[in-house]
This record gives C-alpha cells, sequence and structure tokens, in this order.
C-alpha cells in the first residue's frame, strides 16, 4: 500500500508519516509548504518518489531529485501517482481542489482539510471520504443501525474559554495561539479562539453523514470526541487520548485492530467538565442554526475567515472584529453555488468584501 500526503510537515501530517512507517506504507509524494528543514527530514525517512513544495524560491533547498512547486503541481501529482489514497492535510480553501482531483482520479481521500466540505460539500462525493478530524471520527466510530436523535461533537474552547469578556476585543495573535490542549498550526489555533473551526466541523458533519440535528458543546479536558443521542433515550461517548493518529490510523486501514493508543484512564481522569458555547464569548455561534439549515453557504462563511484572519495577522482589524467580518459577509452574500465554477467566484467576491469592512 501506498499513499500521497498533502501537507506533510503540520501536526496531522507529522502523524500520518508516524502511522505509516509503524505499519509499513510507502509515502510515494510528499507535499508542504515552507517548513523545508523539517521535509529534508521527512525526505530522508520515507524516500518519497516526488515532492511537492509551495514556492520556486525553495526548490534548490530541497534535498531529492524530483521537486515540483505551486498548486498545480499538486494536482499533477496526485493525477499522475499509483496510489490509492490522498491524506489531505493542507490548510484552507487551497485543499479544495486536491480533493476534488483525487476524487476524480478514484482515489480514496482521508481528509483533514475542512474547507473541502465546508465550501464545496454540495459538490463532493462523500462516500470517497474518510474523515480523519477526530470528531467526525468519533461519530463515524459510535454510528449503529439505531434511530438517532442527535449528533454532537466537543470543542476545547480554544484559548480564550476562561478570558473575561471584556479582555477580548484587545487579544493578539500571540494570545490565540496558546491552545489549552492541542498543539496545532496557526490558522486552526486561531478559528478554535473564534469557535469557526466547531462550526466548520458541523457542516463537515452535515455533509458526511446527511440532514439531521448537530450540535456542539465545550469539553474542557478533550476526551470526549463526540456522542449520539439515540431516539431511545441512550447516549454514546467516543472517549479517546488527544491523538491524531488514531483516526489516521483508521483511514488507512478500515480494519484497525491493533493498539493505537494507551486507554483514557477515568480513574487519573477523576472529572470532566462540560460548557455550553455562548454567543457572548463565540460571535459566531449566533449563525450556527441558520448555516446549518443552509450549508451551501459555507464557502461563504470560510471566504469571510480567511480574509478576516489574514487582517487579523497584518493588525489591520482586531481579534473580535474576524467574527464581525464572518457574520457581515453572511449576510451580504446569501448566495447558494450551482456549480464548482460558482464556488470559486463566490470565494473571490467574499474574500473581496471583507477585506474592505471596516468597524472602526
Amino acid at each position: 500500500m501506498s499513499l500521497v500526503l498533502l501537507g506533510s510537515t503540520g501536526s496531522i501530517g507529522v502523524n500520518t508519516l508516524i502511522i505509516a512507517k509503524k505499519f509499513a506504507i510507502e509515502v510515494e509524494v510528499l507535499v508542504c509548504g515552507k517548513n523545508i528543514d523539517l521535509l529534508n527530514q521527512q525526505i530522508k525517512e520515507h524516500n518519497p518518489k516526488v515532492v511537492v513544495i509551495a514556492d520556486k524560491e525553495d526548490v534548490k533547498r530541497v534535498e531529492h531529485p524530483f521537486v515540483k512547486y505551486g498548486s498545480e503541481a499538486i494536482l499533477e501529482a496526485i493525477d499522475a501517482s499509483s496510489s490509492k489514497l490522498v491524506v489531505n492535510a493542507l490548510v484552507g480553501f487551497l485543499g479544495m481542489q486536491p480533493t476534488l482531483k483525487a476524487i476524480e482520479c478514484g482515489k480514496r481521500v482521508a481528509l483533514a482539510n475542512k474547507e473541502s466540505l465546508v465550501a464545496g460539500g454540495a459538490f463532493i462525493d462523500t462516500s470517497k471520504i474518510q474523515p480523519i478530524d477526530s470528531e467526525h471520527f468519533g461519530l463515524w466510530y459510535l454510528l449503529q443501525e439505531r434511530p438517532i436523535s442527535k449528533m454532537i461533537i466537543t470543542a476545547s474552547g480554544g484559548a480564550f474559554r476562561d478570558w473575561p469578556l471584556e479582555k477580548l476585543a484587545s487579544a493578539t495573535l500571540a494570545d490565540t495561539q496558546k491552545h489549552p490542549n492541542w498543539s496545532m498550526g496557526q490558522k486552526i489555533t486561531i478559528d478554535s479562539a473564534t469557535m469557526v473551526n466547531k462550526m466548520f466541523e458541523l457542516l463537515e458533519a452535515r455533509w458526511l453523514f446527511g440532514e439531521g440535528e448537530y450540535d456542539a458543546i465545550i469539553e474542557t479536558r478533550s476526551l470526549i470526541h463526540a456522542l449520539i443521542d439515540f431516539k431511545d433515550g441512550s447516549t454514546t461517548a467516543h472517549f479517546a487520548n488527544a491523538s491524531m493518529q488514531l483516526p489516521i490510523a483508521y483511514a488507512l486501514d478500515e480494519k484497525m485492530d491493533e493498539k493505537i493508543l494507551d486507554h483514557v484512564d477515568l480513574l487519573k481522569v477523576g472529572s470532566l467538565e462540560f460548557k455550553a458555547i455562548e454567543s457572548a464569548r463565540y460571535p459566531v455561534w449566533e449563525i450556527k442554526e441558520e448555516l446549518l439549515k443552509n450549508p451551501n453557504y459555507g464557502v461563504v462563511i470560510n471566504a469571510a475567515n480567511e480574509a478576516a484572519i489574514e487582517r487579523f495577522i497584518a493588525k489591520e482589524i482586531g481579534f473580535m472584529d474576524i467574527s464581525r467580518t464572518i457574520i457581515e459577509s453572511y449576510k451580504k452574500f446569501q448566495i447558494e453555488p450551482q456549480s464548482i465554477d460558482d464556488i470559486f467566484q463566490i470565494d473571490k467576491e467574499v474574500r473581496i468584501y471583507a477585506q474592505q469592512l471596516s468597524f472602526k
């Protein structure tokens, strides 16, 4: 067995390579952005046939004879590969085209790129998708042939879970990166602080598992990843220690029967704490129910979020303005895409609008 790995130097990519080594899975293609030092270490250990990076100027630094660069090169590498599995751990909207290409080529996609389904869920064959977010994996793991009342995913609450509300407006980029439970990349950690990531995960769940009732709650220890309320009054929960290796292992082998993680020791845990997700702390939550009823508007939310994060990093807007940008854009662009081309056009228009918003 072999795989194509998109986003090899991020946390999911690194964990995928750990699992690939454990089960002697060949890595045919490695794709990464700018972390060339780590990429070179990965090349030495996994000996891929092809490497793709983001920028032309970094090609000379890559210690491999077959190096390509740019987004088109990613699509070409997927098309040319013999691997039947593509692990898509790219961050952002740029990850959607590789998902579409992999499915077009008849490959299975182990998907961590949230934006593929958030923006383009209506046009993606989810039967070809194996989710490797811990929350969707947890729901998949719990599913039975019983009538379901509600599917629930959990959130950590992000960096500002316990901050006084009056301090949120002055939060800095450095503040957003102090996640209480996980070590993740810059954008996803900001998304965790705004609760946008959980909004995205609910939209993903809607596309993966179909119409139904979905919700999220805060579980502060990140030990429960998903719950299902069944119509008979029973609720089941998926407990696992906080590691992406478990969902990745199942993406590589659905019949996984080997130990991947240590079990959660409930005696050591002692107690768990649950909290509601409140719009006073996470303003985007006020549009959650409406968005789940209109999941095709996900492209608007994603484009506004990415544009707002760029402005926040550039210190053009404050932290709470990220949520304001998303809500204003959502109100402005009540547009349902009819095609993939529409998605890219809406994405472009929303970004232009979001870049021009002023909150002074």
